[in-house]
Formats: C-alpha cells, structure tokens, sequence
C-alpha cells in the first residue's frame, strides 16, 4: 500500500512538472516524422495479465512487423531522426508516468515484456516474478541500459544472442530485485537512474550495489 501511494502521487507531481517539456515534444513530434506523438505496445504485466505500454513515438509505425521485430538494435534504422535523441534522453518514457498512475506499472520493478521477448525468460523465472509489478526503472534496465550495443556486439543473432544470454541473465537480476525488495531499495534505483541518465557512463551502478549477480559478458 506504501508503495502505491508513493507511485500514485510521485506520478501525479511529475507529470505535473514535466507538462510543459511534455507538451513541447508531442508538437515536435506531431510535425516530424510520420507525425505521430504516442507508441502503444502490448506488453505483459503483474499477473500476466497484458496492458498497453506508452511511449512518445521514436519509431516507424510499422517497425515491430520490420527487421528484428520487438528487439531493437544498435543504431536501428527504424528509428527516427528526432526518436534518436529522446532514446538517448529516455524522454521517449515519460508518458509511462500515465501507465504509473493507472495503476499498470510501478516506478520500480522488473520491465514490462513483450509476448515475444517474455518466451525466452526461463519458466521458473516467469513464475517466481508473476506477482510482481513491472516498472519504468529498475535493476535490469540499470544493468541492460546499453542492451543495443550488448547484442550488436556480440556479432550473433539478435534473437539467438537475446534467448541464450540476455532474458536468463535479466530474469536472475529481477529475482535480485524481488527478493531485496524494500522502499529504500526502490529510492537508491531512482537516484542511480537518474544520476546514469545525466552521466552515462558512470560506474554507480557497481558502486551502489556491489552484491549485483555478475555475468562474463555485461559488465555495467
């Protein structure tokens, strides 16, 4: 109950303060592009029970039926000009301050899957995480930030590479989360990402949370 209260009205105040910012970029949006302003995905919340994720539009209309489907990949050429910068900025998430107040998401927990996506997490996993709300931020956004350039890296498939590498070893970092959970666990994730928005390239993560599950390929 504590933690939907502070969702409730941390989701109100924000979208309050970022009205202006908010307004500005659906304009921008509105007259680039294909001139669309929000992106609605199906994705799988608590429960499995499926809701419509929403974004500002940073893609082609038509991008999850072209190239690698619901997985994006570095430097994507489905993604818009004006789309790259509020992928950069993470401004292309602020309308999920929406979803926060309905209820659909948290401000912390584990990202909310596609159907897609979602069938590569092992069933034990899926099973253990099921009631548990997904959120805009969290330890494995954190630690898959820079996902793109992990997959492309790899030089692999990008389904192959995400099945047998990336959705098991996010699924062990959510369990991280659900079994540390607390309100102080989710204000430390909220400074950490705010603070890697402002400097990407920082290593708080590590520092802020040194007992993290470790993998040979992702290194935050």
């Amino acid at each position: 109950m504590i933690k939907r209260a502070f969702d409730y009205i941390l989701s109100a105040l924000v979208m309050i303060f970022f009205l202006p910012l908010g307004l500005s970029l659906a304009l921008i949006l509105r007259f680039t592009g294909e001139g669309e302003i929000f992106y609605r995905q199906k994705r799988v919340g608590r429960k499995a029970r499926p809701f419509d994720v929403l974004k500002f539009a940073t893609m082609l209309k038509d991008s999850p039926n072209l190239g690698t489907g619901t997985i994006t990949q570095k430097a994507d050429p489905r993604v818009l000009p004006f789309g790259k910068f509020l992928r950069k900025t993470k401004l292309n998430e602020l309308p999920q301050l929406w979803n926060i107040l309905c209820g659909e998401m948290s401000f912390v927990g584990p990202r909310p899957l596609t159907k897609e996506t979602r069938d590569y997490v092992p069933a034990e996993i899926l099973t253990e995480l099921e009631d548990v709300q997904p959120g805009l931020t969290g330890i494995g956004s954190l630690v898959f930030r820079d996902e793109e350039s992990f997959i492309h890296e790899s030089g692999e498939d990008y389904h192959a590479f995400y099945s047998r590498e990336v959705a098991p070893f996010k699924g062990q970092i959510e369990l991280w989360y659900k079994r540390r959970r607390s309100f102080l666990l989710d204000i430390k994730i909220i400074l950490v990402t705010a603070w890697v928005v402002i400097f990407p390239r920082s290593n708080i993560l590590r520092l802020t949370f040194p007992c993290l599950p470790k993998h040979p390929l992702f290194n935050p």
